[in-house]
């Protein structure tokens, strides 16, 4: 058996969002599977304790709470970026002080250089995660103030990695554009917990249809997420009126801005009545409520993600319909493990939503090849855990 590894696992985030579950995960696969893993951030999203300086003996500060709550300026945050890597550096090195980590593994930021800057002074790996194209994506968005200054810093971590785990083979692309080394590049996407979706969350999930009330005849297609105006989830009103899709009902398991203008849509279309939305759902519960429904919904994706939610329907056995395009090709193959529909096409959409409705044979059989191919490919976090392991091990042999 392989000696467990010691990681120092530095990040940045203050969102508990889809970044926080990346974390958590992550980190809870790695330690089952035996793993020292050190967490090091101003707001701890594995463990929920102080910065890791207070680990380490340095003050256990209330700074969770202040990150948190703090709201800025986009030209001050930017500021403040680049100034962290000061403080990431010292609470990097702090921490390894009592870790003596064999890796530091670092999540991908803005103008952020601390992990590489301290991996280098312990002499050990640092293994990159890197979820989006920062400062493309940031520049697109009009959101970047130091432009030359964050290509410069990025160019440089990524180049200088050791190994940069992106989460699909399309942004693994994007990665090398922007300096990473393709030799040093690995595709480690998302994953789930299929235990999770055990024969109590089912149970609890038959339970909640007979809450909700929904006739036996219901075919409820899930959207489970932070409801934004890109999502397109207007789609699903446009393909609704078809008349095979008369007991399709829309569960909204979330919240956000693109809510209540979707709901007044619905109202306007009479679909009211068929439109339940339900609000946040704690993570303990969300396996029961996607195997209450029939099937779930990627009404719009970015051109480089991997889909948490993607992997949890994918683990639930539920059929799941999503964008026909090269990230989500990835992982779906139309009619076969998944659906896929022509971007922003409502009339596609409900082409395959109507094979759903009207075949649920069918769309059983969609959902039970969808979870066989997460077990076969293991995108699952343990998977991702003995992958990253795996990565770090041949790094290490290569020192020796």
């Amino acid at each position: 058996m392989s000696q467990p590894l010691r990681f120092l696992y530095h990040h940045r985030i203050r969102a508990d969002d889809g970044q926080a579950v990346h974390v958590r995960e992550l980190v809870a696969a790695l330690r089952a599977a035996g793993h020292q893993v050190d967490e090091c951030a101003l707001v701890r999203k594995a463990t929920g304790e102080p910065p890791a300086t207070a680990a380490a003996g340095g003050p256990a500060a209330k700074a969770p709470s202040f990150w948190q709550r703090l709201s800025l300026p986009r030209s001050a945050v930017e500021v403040l970026e680049i100034l962290y890597n000061g403080k990431g550096r010292a609470m990097l090195r702090a921490a390894a002080r009592v870790a003596r980590p064999d890796v530091v593994y670092e999540r991908h930021a803005l103008h952020c250089r601390a992990g590489l800057d301290v991996a280098r002074e312990l002499g050990v790996p640092l293994l990159l995660e890197v979820n989006s194209p920062m400062v493309a994506e940031m520049q697109k968005l009009g959101s970047l103030r130091f432009p030359s200054r964050a290509r410069r810093t990025e160019r440089l971590v990524l180049g200088a990695a050791d190994a940069v785990l992106a989460v699909t083979q399309v942004l693994a692309d994007m990665l090398v554009e922007a300096g990473a080394r393709r030799e040093r590049v690995h595709v480690v996407p998302n994953g789930a917990v299929p235990e999770r979706y055990d024969a109590n969350a089912r149970a609890a999930g038959a339970a909640l249809r007979a809450h909700w009330r929904l006739p036996a005849e219901a075919f409820a297609l899930a959207f489970v997420g932070y409801m934004r105006p890109w999502h397109r989830l207007d789609l699903v009103l446009d393909a609704m009126g078809h008349a095979a899709l008369q007991h399709l009902v829309l569960v909204l398991i979330g919240r956000g801005p693109a809510l209540q203008p979707l709901q007044e849509g619905a109202r306007a279309r009479g679909l009211a009545g068929r439109v339940l939305a339900l609000g946040e759902v704690p993570p303990e519960l969300l396996p029961s409520h996607v195997l209450a429904c029939d099937g779930a919904l990627i009404p719009a994706i970015n051109a480089y993600a991997s889909p948490l939610k993607l992997f949890d329907s994918l683990a639930a056995g539920v059929p799941t319909l999503a964008p026909d395009q090269p990230n989500l090709r990835e992982s779906i193959v139309d009619g076969d493990n998944g659906l896929l529909f022509r971007p922003g096409d409502a009339a596609d959409l409900q082409r395959q939503l109507v094979r759903l409705v009207a075949d649920r044979a069918f769309a059983r059989r969609i959902g039970a090849a969808g979870l066989h191919s997460l077990q076969t490919n293991r995108w699952t976090w343990a998977g991702n855990a003995d992958r990253t392991a795996a990565i770090a091990r041949e790094l290490l042999r290569g020192r020796t």
